[in-house]
């Protein structure tokens, strides 16, 4: 990763700001990049089905490409990367390769991958909504964990939703399959996150039901 240092995760969680003026002249490497995308692929997902993927736009010239798709967002082209994080609308074709890696290291039986195989199918051939729902639920939870990632790193991130889904598939030649949920920047700050001040707590929570 980008730095070694250990960090707990609650400092991790109370330092993550989003950052939208980077230094420009800080660079990441692939292996860097794929590191953040390694954590963030340790998210939970329905059935194990890791409902995401990610698109690193990396270099200058393609994320002067995406500049004007953000509305000319300029942290887009100052960022180290860009990653667009899309959620699977087929993710339940990937089961046979999750649970397959299961069964391999004993993890699981036939039987049970079977059973959670035709749970899947039905699933997706019986409820409408469910793989942009899902698609959408899973892949914003890796994103989260791509942006922990980063702060644990000593990077910065923000997460991106004004900007055109349409042109961004046309300019990016997303396939059908994948649906755009947002963007998210990562780099180094370049002047500190403005404060932001969160409602009291006994404000978002309610005991035991309305």
């Amino acid at each position: 990763m980008t730095t070694t240092t250990q960090t707990d995760f609650f400092t991790v969680a109370r330092e993550r700001h989003s950052v939208k003026s980077y230094d420009p002249t800080h660079k990441l490497s692939e292996q860097e990049v794929r590191d953040l995308v390694a954590v963030a692929n340790l998210a939970p997902s329905a059935w194990n089905l890791q409902h995401w993927q990610f698109v690193a736009i990396h270099d200058q010239a393609a994320k002067e490409k995406l500049l004007p798709i953000a509305y000319g967002q300029k942290q887009i082209v100052e960022s180290s990367v860009v990653f667009a994080v899309l959620g699977d609308l087929e993710a339940n074709r990937n089961a046979e390769t999750v649970y397959g890696g299961a069964i391999a290291a004993g993890a699981m039986s036939e039987e049970i991958k079977q059973t959670l195989v035709g749970q899947i199918n039905s699933a997706y051939a019986h409820v409408p909504t469910l793989a942009r729902d899902e698609a959408i639920r899973n892949a914003s939870l890796a994103a989260m964990q791509l942006m922990l990632a980063a702060r644990a790193s000593g990077l910065d991130s923000c997460p991106i939703g004004g900007y055109d889904a349409a042109k961004f598939v046309e300019a990016f030649q997303v396939p059908d399959r994948y649906i755009p949920i947002m963007l998210i920047t990562v780099g180094k700050a370049l002047n500190p996150a403005r404060p932001s001040s969160r409602l009291p707590v006994e404000d978002k929570i309610v005991w035991n039901g309305f």
